[in-house]
């Protein structure tokens, strides 16, 4: 396990709001005011090297935002990030695993072009032979051969295009991926050829992953700790084996009755109602607590602050909150 002591990411409050107001114009005639999406609102959090951090939710909540924003491709509107240094102690270099493996690979370029873009982009080679070695290497590391890097994209399956995915993503030698949603377009028998490829390369090189997903059966699997985030805030974070047996937060409650139990297929479930509420018009308070049965007064007026419960787990929810208190 690694050493909570060795961070590879720290996230502290970070931000990214969207500006969806309609046209001034628009604006003007019906004199509505402008109006801002919060797709990540205030997210804190830590990923020690080597470790797989799980970020979930339902569809909407802010996680394939987040993951832009751990590898650089959006500016946060606030907050920080702040990485470790790699192996070898010099910058590292996060990289990402996109959801859908036909439409993040160039259908125009060989696969071995693809491969050897971030090689050449970054000096990693001396010569073209160099490059070509390692291109052939990083292909058959992901179960693939080295005679495919003259083939193109569309001549390949999905779960075959996510190791195209994979290779290109450890050609800049990185060692913190972040994988959005990696096999969710991918059959269930190549989800676990995926999940399996990963976990070795983990293993192999020591990798360290963020994996996005609303797969909470696979979350269980490949988790070190989970994030579970609602309306741009992660609500409760905690290491993977204490979130699934004991969730504190109802929100996290009701996801895990999503997951289908062969053994106890009529085990209790607490009713929990509603739809996400739009997110650019949020409820005050805590935002869940339109669809919450232990909701107060004060959880519609006073958003909670993140409390840490011990064991290294931290919820956002005032029942937790009166709890603490009256344990205390």
């Amino acid at each position: 396990m690694p050493r909570n002591d060795d961070v590879l990411l720290r996230a502290d409050d970070l931000a990214c709001w969207f500006d969806v107001s309609p046209p001034w114009l628009e604006r003007t005639l019906s004199r509505q005011p402008g109006q801002t999406l919060k797709a990540v609102d205030g997210v804190s959090l830590s990923v020690p090297r080597g470790a797989t951090l799980s970020i979930v939710g339902e569809s909407g909540c802010g996680k394939s935002t987040l993951a832009k924003l751990l590898v650089g491709l959006m500016a946060p509107t606030r907050g920080t990030l702040r990485y470790g240094r790699d192996r070898k102690g010099g910058t590292l270099h996060p990289q990402m695993i996109f959801q859908d493996p036909y439409a993040s690979l160039n259908p125009r370029w060989r696969v071995g072009n693809i491969v050897a873009e971030p090689i050449l982009t970054l000096g990693l080679r001396a010569t073209p032979a160099d490059t070509r070695r390692r291109v052939d290497e990083l292909l058959e590391l992901v179960g693939l051969s080295a005679s495919d890097a003259g083939r193109f994209p569309h001549e390949f399956s999905g779960g075959q295009r996510q190791r195209i995915s994979i290779a290109r993503a450890l050609a800049t030698q990185a060692e913190f991926l972040v994988c959005d949603e990696p096999t969710s377009a991918l059959d269930v028998s190549v989800q676990a050829q995926i999940l399996n490829l990963m976990g070795d390369l983990q293993k192999e090189f020591g990798l360290t992953y963020v994996f996005i997903s609303h797969n909470l059966s696979v979350v269980r699997h490949v988790s070190d700790s989970v994030a579970v985030m609602y309306l741009g805030r992660v609500v409760e974070q905690a290491p993977a084996d204490q979130l699934f047996d004991a969730p504190r937060h109802p929100y996290t409650r009701m996801l895990l009755d999503t997951i289908p139990d062969l053994d106890n297929p009529r085990r209790d479930r607490e009713p929990m109602g509603g739809e996400v509420p739009n997110p650019i018009q949020p409820p005050s308070g805590c935002t869940f607590h339109p669809r919450c049965s232990m909701a107060r007064e004060q959880c519609k007026t006073e958003a909670p602050a993140a409390v840490s419960v011990g064991g290294g787990r931290q919820v956002r929810c005032h029942a937790v909150s009166w709890e603490a208190a009256k344990a205390a």
